[in-house]
C-alpha cells in the first residue's frame, strides 16, 4: 500500500515512432542514471512522498477505527499494513517526513542496485492482458525463490500506462522496481519474506495538469529538478507462497476481503467484483478500483517469465546501429536486458527481426486465459496462462485509448 497520485489529467501522445530494443535500452540506462542523480536529497520528492504517507495513514486509521480491531492495536496495525509490508521494522516513524526519508533511502538503494530491463510492446501487452485475469488471492501465491528472476530489478515500460486511481485521479506509470525485503507484521507479530514494489511516474508523461507542470517548473527553478522517474506508490507483497496450497474457496475468501477493504478505502460504489477469466487489454486507461494494478502487473510479469511465455535477450540488435555513430555520451554497453514474447505469430515480425517497419494505427488486442495448474510434486496450484494472441506488428506504438484529453 502507499499510492497517492498527483491527480494528473491525460493529454495527447506522439505515436509517430516505432519501438527499438537498442534505443529503449539506451534510454532506460540514461533514465536510471538521471533518476539516481536527481533523487538524492530532493526536497520536492520528499514532500510528495511525505504527503502520500500522511494521506494513506489517515485512510487506514479511519477504516480501522470503525472496525472490530481491538482498541489497543489499530495504530500498530495501520503502520504494519503500510510500512511493515514495505519492509520497515519497528519502532515506527514519529512523522510522515521520517517515513518518507526511509522510503527515499529504499528507492535509492533499489535504483542503485537494480538490474535494468526493458519490455517489448508485444510482451508488455501480454503482461497487461494476463494481469487483467488475476484476483488478489492469486498474487498471494507469489514465491520469490520460484517466481522472480532476479532479487532487484527496474522494469521500464515501452510507454506510460495511464491509471485511474483512488478518487478518480489519473497518473502515468512508466516503470516498476522491486527488491527483496522482510515484512514486519502484527496481530500476530510475524515476519514474512516479501517484495518491496515501487511504481514510478513519468515526469514528462502523457498526464500533465497545470498543477504538475507548475511543480516541475518550480523544482527546476530552485535547483532541485524532479527526476525523470518519480517514485509514487510503494507496495509490499508477501512472497513466501502463502496461499499456493490453499483451496479455491480460501482464495475466494481472501480476494473478497481485499475488495471489501479497498471499497471502504475508496469510498466509491463497488464495480464488478470478479475479474474476467479471459484477459484482454486494448491499450486504454486502467481503472484501478482495488488499488492492486501494480501488484497484478508485477506478478503477471514474473510468472510469465518463469513460465517461458517471455524471454530475456541482449539489448543490442544486429545491424541496427553502427557503434562508431554513437556519441561519447551514449553508453557502449548499457547492460540492459530486453523482455520479448517467446513465440510470436509469424505475421507479426517486427523491424528489429528483419521485417518491414510499420506504424500500427489501431489499439492492441490481447487475449490470454488463466489456469490454476495443480503440481503434484509440490502439492500446490500455480497460476499459469494459455495464450496470448497478439494482433498487429510488435514494433508498432501503443495507443493509450482513442481519446485525447485536454489539459485544464
Amino acid at each position: 500500500m502507499g499510492k497517492a497520485s498527483r491527480g494528473k489529467k491525460q493529454r495527447s501522445r506522439d505515436t509517430s515512432t516505432t519501438w527499438s530494443a537498442t534505443r529503449a535500452a539506451r534510454v532506460a540506462y540514461q533514465t536510471r542514471a538521471d533518476t539516481r542523480r536527481l533523487l538524492q536529497d530532493n526536497v520536492w520528492v520528499h514532500q510528495m512522498m511525505g504527503s502520500n504517507v500522511s494521506n494513506r495513514m489517515t485512510e487506514l486509521r479511519t477504516v480501522l477505527h470503525h472496525s472490530n480491531v481491538p482498541e489497543q492495536h489499530p495504530e500498530n496495525l495501520a503502520f504494519a499494513m503500510m510500512l511493515g509490508k514495505q519492509g520497515m521494522r519497528r519502532p515506527w516513524p514519529s512523522s510522515p517526513a521520517e517515513a518518507a526519508r526511509w522510503q527515499i533511502r529504499q528507492v535509492l538503494q533499489l535504483v542503485d542496485r537494480a538490474e535494468v530491463l526493458v519490455i517489448s510492446p508485444a510482451a508488455h501487452a501480454a503482461v497487461m492482458a494476463a494481469a487483467a485475469t488475476l484476483e488478489p488471492a492469486d498474487v498471494a501465491t507469489l514465491d520469490k525463490d520460484r517466481d522472480i528472476p532476479m532479487p532487484t530489478g527496474l522494469l521500464v515500460l515501452p510507454e506510460p500506462v495511464v491509471v485511474e486511481n483512488r478518487g478518480g485521479s489519473l497518473s502515468d506509470i512508466r516503470a516498476f522496481g522491486w527488491q527483496f525485503v522482510t515484512q514486519h507484521q502484527v496481530l500476530p507479530d510475524a515476519q514474512y519474506s516479501g517484495i518491496q514494489l515501487v511504481c514510478f511516474m513519468d515526469r514528462d508523461g502523457p498526464v500533465q495538469p497545470q498543477s504538475w507542470r507548475l511543480a516541475v517548473a518550480q523544482a527546476r527553478a530552485t535547483g532541485s529538478p524532479l527526476p525523470p522517474l518519480v517514485p509514487d506508490g510503494i507496495y509490499g507483497l508477501r512472497a513466501d507462497g502463502a496461499l499456493a496450497a490453499e483451496s479455491s474457496e480460501r482464495h475466494a475468501e481472501v480476494s473478497e476481503e481485499h475488495r471489501r477493504l479497498n471499497i471502504v478505502l475508496n469510498q466509491v460504489a463497488q464495480h464488478s467484483t470478479q475479474p474476467p477469466e479471459e484477459g484482454q487489454w486494448d491499450g486504454g486507461r486502467i481503472k484501478d478500483t482495488y488499488d492492486d494494478f501494480a501488484a497484478r502487473y508485477a506478478f503477471a510479469f514474473w510468472r510469465l517469465a518463469a513460465q517461458g511465455v517471455t524471454v530475456f535477450d541482449a539489448s543490442r540488435e544486429s545491424g541496427e546501429e553502427n557503434p562508431r555513430n554513437r556519441t561519447r555520451s551514449q553508453p557502449t554497453d548499457p547492460d540492459v536486458r530486453v523482455i520479448r514474447l517467446a513465440n510470436q505469430v509469424p505475421a507479426q515480425g517486427s523491424a528489429e527481426d528483419g521485417g518491414t517497419s510499420r506504424v500500427y494505427h489501431h489499439r492492441w488486442t490481447v487475449r490470454i486465459h488463466k489456469v490454476r495448474q495443480w503440481y503434484p510434486s509440490v502439492q500446490e496450484h500455480r497460476v499459469i496462462w494459455r495464450g496470448p494472441y497478439i494482433k498487429g506488428p510488435t514494433d508498432a506504438p501503443f495507443m493509450v485509448g482513442e481519446k485525447a484529453y485536454s489539459v485544464d
